[in-house]
């Protein structure tokens, strides 16, 4: 099911009771919504189709889990801050109130010079003075380099960083967005750093609950129902949805339309509509960014040093423990971020080349007993310097978009595919009280 779906509907009160709703859940592959986080079951295992992680900053994430009847305590295993590369770098955020706990962290980090350490420190301080805002977004390479951070310090701290939070090569990547992120998660409390790892798959996590709540709270549910076209009608929106491809085509009316599907299937949708044509073809403009996610099941005895380990200039850029996570033992996932060279293998030496690289950085000899790639060849947008993104609000007022790709201060997120829903949200709630 969309995030956004869910996020738009919670926010409507009992009383409005006329705006009828309709919607999609969605367990089937759809490039969109922060990799359309959902479960996938592989050899008797639930998977998830990539490896998520919230940060304790994203509050409407975390609170809408919580609203639907998910414990954020037990269904996350909560990490402090902390960066690890396997015999390269360690960086470990103690106990201490922000943004204390960052720069103590910074000056303790392994891996680093005492003169390396200094400018990562002075680099922080200095987008406090900023308030992180930019005159002009620029490259987050190019604002590395304004600020005399070595070669050293950006492959071990800030390249990992840009790529993990906005799934972007540094090179092309906005530098305003991931300061956006570094303010929330860096220049907050304390637990906005800490790094949320699901213990259960995406659909249990949220989208099953969400459809419970929504019709606890006399809402409607409808799943394997594409949606073939956006009709205005007067003030109304008529839908045209289709059970199966051999169906016949129902058309249904309602009030308002929040069109919460990848941007793919938007730009199909609003291409029809000659008021939304602009639009359409702002969503078809944008860029994507890959994510693949091996995952390699051992023995259950193999386990990692840490729940989550990242490797320097190996194919796997960082690997999670299920084990450690949830109780998956054997079972490691290794992501990879951005466009890269493992584009160019197929999927089972792809999986040799992990499992060789597991091998060698950690001392894992066994075998892995079977392996799984998943290739989200359009996981997220690319999160590029002024990127024109499309606004929540369309030239027909009661149709409405949400997703991480809609316009907002963050990368392609949970949190930002959330954020939308709600921003989507208010704008009805306002319309019904005008």
């Amino acid at each position: 099911m969309s995030p956004l779906l869910a996020a738009a509907t919670l926010a409507w009160p009992p009383p409005l009771r006329s705006l009828r709703q309709i919607f999609r859940l969605r367990y089937s592959k759809a490039p969109s919504n922060s990799a359309a986080a959902r479960g996938v079951w592989h050899n008797n295992v639930q998977l998830d189709n990539g490896q998520h992680i919230l940060l304790g900053c994203y509050h409407q994430t975390l609170q809408l889990i919580e609203q639907v009847g998910g414990n954020v305590e037990h269904d996350f295993l909560r990490l402090p801050l902390q960066l690890t590369l396997h015999n390269r770098f360690e960086l470990k955020a103690p106990h201490l109130p922000a943004p204390l706990h960052l720069l103590v962290g910074l000056f303790s980090a392994k891996g680093l010079s005492f003169g390396e350490r200094l400018r990562a420190a002075r680099f922080m301080l200095a987008l406090r003075h900023i308030n992180f805002t930019l005159l002009h977004d620029i490259s987050v390479f190019e604002l590395l380099r304004m600020h005399g951070q070595s070669d050293g310090l950006i492959r071990l701290l800030w390249e990992p960083l840009c790529i993990s939070a906005l799934n972007t090569p540094m090179h092309i990547a906005s530098a305003q967005v991931l300061l956006n992120v570094l303010r929330d998660s860096l220049n907050g409390v304390r637990n906005d750093s800490d790094m949320l790892l699901p213990r259960i798959d995406f659909t249990a996590l949220f989208p099953e609950r969400a459809a419970e709540y929504v019709k606890q709270h006399r809402g409607t549910v409808l799943t394997a129902c594409s949606v073939e076209a956006i009709i205005p009608n007067g003030d109304e929106i008529r839908l045209t949805t289709r059970q199966t491809a051999l169906s016949t085509a129902h058309t249904e009316l309602f009030s308002h339309v929040i069109c919460a599907a990848s941007p793919i299937s938007a730009a199909r949708l609003f291409h029809t509509v000659p008021q939304l044509a602009l639009i359409a073809g702002q969503i078809a403009a944008i860029p994507y960014q890959p994510i693949y996610t091996v995952y390699l099941q051992y023995p259950e005895h193999v386990c990692l040093p840490h729940a989550m380990l990242g490797l320097d200039r190996c194919f796997a850029q960082w690997l999670f423990d299920k084990g450690q996570i949830s109780e998956q033992r054997g079972l490691i996932a290794a992501v990879i971020s951005a466009q890269g060279k493992h584009q160019n293998l197929k999927h089972e030496l792809l999986a040799q080349k992990v499992a060789q690289e597991l091998c060698e950085q950690l001392g894992i000899r066994e075998a892995p007993v079977w392996h799984k790639v998943i290739a989200e060849k359009r996981a997220t947008f690319s999160c590029e310097t002024n990127l024109l993104r499309p606004a929540h609000t369309t030239q027909i007022a009661n149709v409405l978009l949400a997703g991480d790709y809609v316009a907002g201060e963050y990368p392609a997120t949970l949190e930002s595919a959330v954020m939308s829903g709600m921003l989507c949200a208010g704008t009805i709630l306002a319309a019904f009280n005008h």
